[in-house]
């Protein structure tokens, strides 16, 4: 390899299944049995670097971040709380991998945004083909 040839570098996107084997395989054996637990604490550091600005921006980060195609839920909800669903198609991807990255995530940029201590919580629907986020503050603490 000439000089040119190592200093050019490449930025290819990265691959769907390179995504999964990091996230399904590699993570899950890696944290063990607080998998839940880190990746809900790594999504609300991922926040932290990643900031939105408006709630409404949080389905296009999920896009463009890969992880799928999140819409806030248009039905009733209490003044202190907000659901947004999350479509899989992939029924194995649903069934076996933790949501808790996400919902660390949106717990996180709610947070900021509304200024209450609000946490988030992810529900497997399976023969929906969904992940339900319910996102729920306490008006009670800010933060």
């Amino acid at each position: 390899m000439n000089k040119q040839t190592i200093n050019k570098q490449s930025y290819e996107t990265p691959s769907q299944l390179g995504y999964e084997i990091i996230r399904d395989h590699v993570l899950p054996n890696i944290l063990g049995k607080h998998e839940d637990d880190i990746l809900y604490w790594s999504g609300k550091e991922v926040a932290r670097k990643f900031p939105i600005f408006s709630v409404d921006e949080l389905p296009d980060f999920f896009r463009e971040a890969g992880w799928g195609h999140l819409t806030a839920y248009d039905g009733k909800t209490a003044k202190d709380e907000a659901i947004f669903i999350l479509e899989i198609t992939d029924q194995t991807v649903l069934e076996n991998r933790s949501y808790h990255l996400e919902a660390g995530f949106i717990a996180e940029q709610f947070q900021k945004l509304n200024g209450f201590l609000t946490e988030c919580y992810a529900e497997k629907f399976p023969k929906e083909n969904h992940i339900r986020f319910l996102v729920k503050w306490d008006t009670k603490t800010q933060v």
